[in-house]
């Protein structure tokens, strides 16, 4: 691994926390503020050209793997805590946990996609020489990056590519080229958030395979300002917002966040660690432990979204079925 990316973790995650001072548009909390939509992107411009790293460069992709660590942090595995993982070996917790990580990884990369296309649409007939568009292209070129080092991860510890069942794949094509202003941007950040929440815990775990832990890096990184700005665009669209509008974002988006969450684990992992399929998906579906990391992953999505009205009506009952709430 390059050294020079772990220099100041504990500061980057502590500026990442910190918010600047900006025009307040919606002054109830400072969830709900956004700035200048253009001195933002100026600012989150100065940010990628500060922190941006090529993973081809920066990943150890031919180190040797050691196969005695974990693929992520253990306490995030949908089967931590229960009786099944107290009965299973060693071995398959720590291969259970490299094909969860994978699978994650495949989820992260189906909606980087969905995101890619949702953002070209979005700045389609804006100006190019604006802060604002070169800021969404400088991130659907993170998002290159980052969906080619999560597959080429899953790769290096011979994994296959787990993807979202089929259905969910086809239905979503009608989201990714429909979906615009709040819609979109607040689907982004049900899924970047949570695996936001994730890789910090993996990143800093030393349980954790080195490959797994510089590519979290990475992600959160570069992710940081990608989840600010759909924060701030997702005020700016909602400022003249109606009613109307308003629910019917909160029914599509509890959708989204619905399919997000529930596609991160792949059932096909289990069967990988020698396990009984169906038992397994039983014992995860209870594991309350699985169920509290869900909720804590997407705590802030959901206060954020709450506080802009985003949250609330029928689509409740999808995210509690999610545990996402």
């Amino acid at each position: 691994m390059v050294v020079d990316l772990w220099k100041g973790t504990e500061m980057a995650i502590v500026h990442r926390a910190e918010r600047p001072r900006y025009r307040d548009l919606r002054p109830q909390s400072r969830l709900t503020r956004a700035g200048n939509r253009q001195e933002t992107a100026e600012r989150l411009l100065a940010s990628s050209a500060r922190k941006s790293y090529d993973p081809l460069v920066e990943v150890d992709w031919d180190a040797d793997i050691p196969w005695d660590m974990h693929g992520m942090t253990p306490e995030w595995s949908s089967l931590y805590g229960t009786e099944l993982w107290d009965r299973m070996t060693d071995e398959q917790r720590k291969t259970l946990t490299r094909h969860e990580a994978a699978s994650v990884a495949g989820t992260g990369i189906w909606f980087e996609m969905i995101l890619m296309q949702m953002l070209l649409r979005d700045i389609y007939t804006h100006d190019p020489a604006t802060p604002h568009v070169q800021f969404a292209l400088a991130e659907i070129a993170d998002e290159c990056r980052h969906s080619t080092m999560f597959a080429r991860s899953a790769q290096r510890f011979g994994i296959p590519s787990y993807r979202p069942k089929k259905w969910i794949l086809h239905a979503a094509r009608m989201f990714k080229a429909t979906a615009t202003g709040s819609l979109a941007y607040g689907g982004t950040l049900f899924a970047e958030e949570i695996l936001d929440m994730m890789q910090r815990d993996f990143m800093m775990d030393e349980r954790v395979q080195p490959i797994t832990r510089t590519v979290s890096k990475i992600h959160v990184l570069e992710e940081a300002r990608h989840i600010k700005f759909a924060r701030e665009e997702c005020v700016r669209r909602l400022e003249n917002a109606s009613w109307f509008d308003r629910a019917r974002v909160r029914l599509v988006l509890g959708v989204t966040a619905y399919f997000v969450v529930t596609s991160l684990v792949n059932d096909q992992v289990y069967a990988a660690a020698g396990l009984d399929v169906e038992e397994a998906k039983k014992a995860a579906a209870g594991n309350r432990h699985y169920h509290d990391k869900i909720r804590e992953g997407c705590a802030k999505t959901v206060e954020f979204l709450d506080e802009v009205g985003l949250i609330g009506g029928p689509s409740t009952v999808l995210l509690r079925r999610a545990h996402i709430i």
